[in-house]
């Protein structure tokens, strides 16, 4: 079993994240390196993760075979022949002493600590180094790989010499403080130890915000008539973030169609041009292609190269964010007329479930697993209960973090719950408790803080957008996140089950993760200092998430908000039900047309039988419920001359058939009888 489990989290974690990067970006019109280096920072990062917790049953193991070495404490291991029952079981029999037992999980000391050495610092070259150059690299305008590199090295050059200052201030510091005696290995500490630093700090302001936001999100997600009212908020801001891209979409092809106008097809500078085109919607391609002679009439002067790097670098911003808002509307429309669904099916008593716009085709699933009854039980009886439940036990653990968050420094007693929970799991050597308390918390500590990363928006620069709308800047830019926040997450977390020495003061075996860290006293006034106390502001950042203090100043800065007691707020939902009533009467609108236009063919259609010669045609009754003049049948007969003559017959009558434009015209074998409908647009409705 030594290397089953740490085979099988490579693959389920590698599948995980290649989901994760299917569902919001691209993987077919991205770039390549794009997505390459996003799966990796985002593989590597759920690793450490997953990785985590057999790294703690591989110490307590460690640990009890140096206790029997050194005869420092007793081992109580337990009895080889009860073994499979000890493992399963929360109190395993004690056994003779001597023995330390394998965790099921067992993994050699040296082969975890070879891939943790591999994982961190490929994550830290990531974030560090490789993806802000790939970010610069995508992001710009540039025709040419070498004018993308440039630019790349350019833009980041400050970024570099921004952490390289303070990376020799620290060096400066620790020189001093040790007389200048350095080693290779101090060096990386001071490295390690900055770059924690960094990571400790974003991640207390995420994991203060994800704590509170997450079990509120699943205990308001159960009240039917709050997700209504954040619907219709959520469409009337997309109204008018789609506008705008709408309109700067506008203005910039505006700015193409001068360039595009102005710039010849002999000048040298028209292999730009041209690619700037084809990052253009084909509508506006068209409309350049008509207008382009009229245009030349009044020719401007050429642009210049640098000009056309700053127009294409605009036109892939615009042209991306026109496609987000799009899909965003959509989605968000859908969910909107689900909610109203929702609402009305809990007042019917057929407990049936009904769709305003049901589906066309429908999957095996929901023909007989998903049914209308059984997605009534789930919508408006079983969810809500869930929903409460789930939010219950997530407040519970949060609780948890937030308490042992603020206790962890304390040794003397014990106060950390989760440090509790596992000196008492290693008193029994009972590895699966301790990997499941482990698996548990660092993962609900993940989920707090990687959410937040998927939520929180930077105007429109990073904005990780579902349905494969992410732009490869947004992309990578979580991907740097992600590897600067997990290590310091994971020390956090050692930290709070008082595994890590410099909390716990203890000399005992350390983790193989913390042994590539190396000894943080160099810095002695950051681990004993900030690494300590710095997590207990972890507390006020959920008081404030709590009472919506970021949510009120943003919405003060004029960036909108959904806050239940705010006079905008409900302005912007009664627009936002204004818009979706509007947009349901389109689609209505729309399928009644359609309907229509399929009864009329199924009525008009012409019979094609191949394989022999047709007499007549017989005219088709009307339907005695259209209020429609009734046309009596009839039936003309006619005789075909020749083949050309038989073809251009039969066309027409095809063409007749399948024209929607018309559906009150009838034919008969070789004439038309044609009934004229209304003027569009004044009856259309009726």
């Amino acid at each position: 079993m030594s290397g089953a489990a740490l085979a099988v989290v490579v693959v389920v974690v590698f599948f995980l994240a290649l989901y994760l990067l299917q569902r919001y970006g691209d993987l077919w019109k991205q770039q390549r390196l794009v997505l390459f280096g996003t799966l990796l920072s985002w593989y590597l990062c759920f690793l450490i993760v997953f990785i985590l917790p057999l790294d703690v049953s591989m110490t307590v193991y460690n640990q009890c075979n140096s206790n029997i070495t050194n005869n420092t404490t007793p081992a109580t291991p337990t009895n080889p022949s009860s073994r499979s029952e000890a493992n399963f079981s929360p109190f395993p029999s004690m056994s003779p002493p001597g023995k330390c037992e394998e965790p099921w999980t067992y993994i050699p000391n040296e082969t975890l600590r070879v891939f943790w050495r591999v994982v961190y610092w490929t994550s830290q070259f990531l974030t560090w180094l490789l993806l802000p150059f790939m970010q610069s690299y995508a992001r710009s305008g540039a025709f040419s790989v070498v004018g993308k590199i440039k630019t790349a090295l350019i833009e980041n050059a400050l970024y570099y010499g921004t952490y390289l200052l303070i990376f020799i201030a620290l060096l400066i510091y620790v020189a001093v403080q040790l007389k200048w005696k350095l080693t290779w290995a101090d060096l990386q500490t001071i490295g390690i130890t900055a770059a924690n630093t960094w990571g400790l700090f974003l991640l207390v302001l995420l994991l203060g915000y994800g704590l509170v936001e997450i079990p509120r999100s699943y205990w308001l997600s159960s009240s039917h008539d709050y997700m209504l009212s954040k619907s219709y908020f959520k469409v009337a801001k997309m109204a008018n973030e789609k506008a705008e891209a709408d309109e700067k979409l506008a203005d910039v092809m505006e700015e193409v169609a001068g360039i595009h106008a102005s710039v010849r097809q002999n000048h040298f500078l028209r292999k730009y041009v041209d690619i700037i085109l084809t990052k253009c919607p084909t509508k506006y391609q068209e409309e350049m292609g008509i207008n382009v002679e009229i245009s030349r009439v009044d020719q401007n002067a050429p642009p210049t190269k640098r000009v056309l790097v700053k127009l294409h670098e605009k036109v892939v911003s615009a042209v991306q964010r026109h496609n987000q808002t799009q899909v965003q509307w959509f989605i968000l429309l859908e969910q909107a007329f689900h909610l109203e669904d929702v609402a009305k099916s809990r007042n019917s008593s057929l407990r049936h479930f009904t769709h305003s716009f049901p589906l066309a085709h429908r999957g095996w699933i929901r023909r007989f697993i998903y049914t209308p009854t059984v997605e009534w039980f789930w919508e408006c009886v079983l969810r809500q209960g869930l929903c409460r439940l789930l939010a219950v036990l997530l407040c519970l653990l949060s609780a948890a973090v937030i308490w042992s968050e603020c206790t962890f420094f304390s040794t003397h007693p014990v106060l950390s719950l989760f440090a509790v929970f596992i000196q008492l799991a290693e008193k029994w050597y009972n590895y699966h408790c301790i990997e499941m308390v482990c698996f548990v918390v660092i993962l609900f500590m993940c989920v707090c803080v990687y959410s937040t990363v998927f939520r929180i928006r930077f105007f429109n620069y990073y904005y990780l957008v579902p349905h494969h709308q992410t732009d490869a800047y947004s992309l990578l830019f979580s991907g740097m996140l992600f590897c600067r926040l997990t290590p310091p997450l994971c020390l956090n977390f050692l930290g709070m089950i008082h595994m890590d020495s410099a909390i716990s003061h203890k000399d005992r075996v350390q983790t193989s993760y913390t042994s590539i860290m190396g000894s943080m006293q160099l810095l002695s006034f950051i681990s004993d200092g900030f690494y300590i106390y710095y997590p207990m502001l972890v507390l006020l950042l959920c008081f404030a998430t709590y009472c919506n203090l970021g949510s009120r100043c943003l919405n003060l800065l004029g960036f909108h908000q959904y806050i239940t007691d705010d006079d905008l707020t409900s302005d912007l939902v009664d627009e936002g039900r204004e818009l979706i009533k509007r947009e349901r009467r389109k689609r209505q609108r729309a399928e009644d047309g359609e309907n229509r236009r399929w009864a009329w063919r199924e009525r008009c259609g012409v019979d094609r039988a191949t394989g022999r010669n047709r007499a007549g045609y017989t005219e088709l009754k009307d339907n005695q419920k259209e209020p429609v003049t009734k046309i009596k049948k009839s039936v003309v007969t006619f005789t075909r001359r020749n083949e050309k003559a038989d073809e251009q017959q039969t066309g027409l009558l095809q063409e007749d058939s399948s024209d929607d434009e018309s559906p009150n015209r009838r034919s008969t074998g070789g004439s038309y009888l044609t009934l004229s409908p209304p003027v569009k647009g004044v009856f259309d409705d009726v």
